[in-house]
């Protein structure tokens, strides 16, 4: 593969459009422009036979039940993975996440949460039963495989934030036996199993939760980790506190992934993986998956760009320091204010491409070796990226990465063979046979 450079430095052309985050890819327009149409036009033909061939896993996708309304979603009112959109992207598979955002940690909290995840199971249910969809729950790596062969569009389940198992480490057995193969501890928020990476603001006190309030994993939170060991699930360590993330880690008899994260070194927001967890992850023979996320994958390291969006945030009423720009912005009163909020900051950022996503690619292949690296999304819970806003599009990035002198085979890795390695060795693990 061709690197930016050792460090995943930008170029000098890249430093001169930052905000466009074109990173190290080769401008597609100057290929063509010096040499015809011809040289583009092969690349393309070569990236729709390498993404025919491979096996394309998107490794992380919130659930959008029927009737939801959300500002993630596609123009058409519809999810992002929607099947006919993973049809037009060549995208075969998907990690559908049962997810729940903060709330109280309570009995009726605990009871709200497990209703939200059940009716987002019961979504993926009803779209798996559809004959006319012809998607599949896929509960093994065998039968992603065999969903692919057979032309078939698989959705596997995941589970994220153990606030919807309230106290009751057991219930894990339940969400296994419906599907979900793949297990994050937390979200947005601390809750009693394990800290998260961006601690809730509580608008009552006007301060945020504390960065640690279990200093990374509760007993609870262990308990859980083998837990989903013995069942033979995968372990997700996205959204975990640096903290919690590095004690999973050493703590799993199977090797962990991160399902929907991105590079600290070249976006430094909290929620992004420092290059000790992803040194962890490596040793545990586990993957990152990439996010095409536009929040995580902008450049902040610009004097400018940081005082233009601390100028904001001040000027709306919300705190000047941030983890990553849009935070706290649902602190805002009302949502014509928030939208207004994102909408200024997101225009100060630029937008986010698919060249700046694969240099996330780049940095994560660079530190930890091609086998340690994959896509996850984050598709309904935000995107912003242009030529890869959805499902539909993902053949962009396979194009990029061939651009790069990535072979065939590290994209096959890349886009789902190394997920499918990882979640082999998690049922291998298992000590319970279901």
């Amino acid at each position: 593969m061709r690197a930016c450079n050792g460090k995943g430095l930008l170029t000098a052309a890249a430093i001169a459009t930052v905000l466009l985050a074109l990173g190290c890819a080769q401008d597609v327009t100057t290929v063509a422009g010096a040499n015809g149409a011809a040289p583009e036009t092969s690349l393309m033909e070569r990236a729709r036979n390498v993404h025919a061939e491979a096996l394309v896993l998107d490794a992380h996708a919130d659930i959008v039940p029927p009737g939801t309304v959300s500002s993630y979603v596609g123009p058409d009112g519809l999810s992002k993975v929607e099947p006919a959109k993973m049809r037009a992207g060549g995208v075969d598979a998907v990690v559908m996440s049962i997810a729940v955002g903060p709330g109280p940690r309570d009995a009726d909290g605990y009871a709200d949460a497990k209703a939200t995840a059940l009716t987002k199971l019961a979504a993926v249910r009803e779209l798996t039963d559809n004959p006319n969809d012809d998607v599949v729950l896929a509960r093994s790596a065998d039968e992603i495989v065999a969903a692919h062969k057979a032309g078939q569009r698989a959705l596997i389940l995941g589970f994220q934030n153990a606030r919807i198992l309230g106290e009751d480490v057991t219930q894990l057995n339940d969400y296994f036996d419906a599907g979900a193969r793949v297990f994050a501890l937390t979200h947005l928020g601390h809750n009693d199993f394990a800290d998260s990476s961006r601690p809730v603001y509580i608008g009552e006190l006007g301060a945020h939760e504390p960065d640690a309030e279990h200093d990374g994993l509760s007993d609870l939170g262990v308990a859980a980790i083998k837990r989903v060991n013995a069942l033979g699930g995968v372990v997700d360590i996205s959204q975990l506190s640096r903290q919690a993330a590095l004690q999973v880690i050493e703590l799993s008899s199977a090797p962990v992934i991160a399902s929907h994260s991105n590079i600290q070194a070249l976006s430094n927001v909290n929620r992004n993986l420092s290059d000790e967890e992803l040194d962890a992850i490596a040793a545990n023979d586990g993957v990152v998956h990439i996010a095409a996320f536009k929040g995580y994958l902008i450049d902040l390291s610009d004097p400018k760009l940081d005082a233009d969006i601390r100028a904001v945030r001040r000027r709306v009423g919300i705190a000047e320091d941030y983890d990553y720009p849009f935070e706290l912005y649902w602190e805002l009163d009302s949502v014509a204010e928030q939208r207004a909020f994102v909408a200024e900051v997101s225009a100060l950022l630029g937008p986010a491409t698919v060249a700046r996503m694969v240099d996330h690619i780049d940095y994560a292949v660079q530190r930890m070796g091609i086998d340690h690296v994959g896509i996850g999304n984050d598709f309904n819970h935000g995107s912003g990226i242009v030529g890869f806003q959805d499902a539909s599009e993902a053949l962009n990035v396979t194009a990029e990465l061939l651009r790069r002198d990535y072979s065939a085979g590290d994209i096959e890795k890349i886009w789902g063979g190394n997920f499918l390695r990882v979640l082999r060795a998690a049922e291998a693990a298992a000590e319970y046979r279901r």
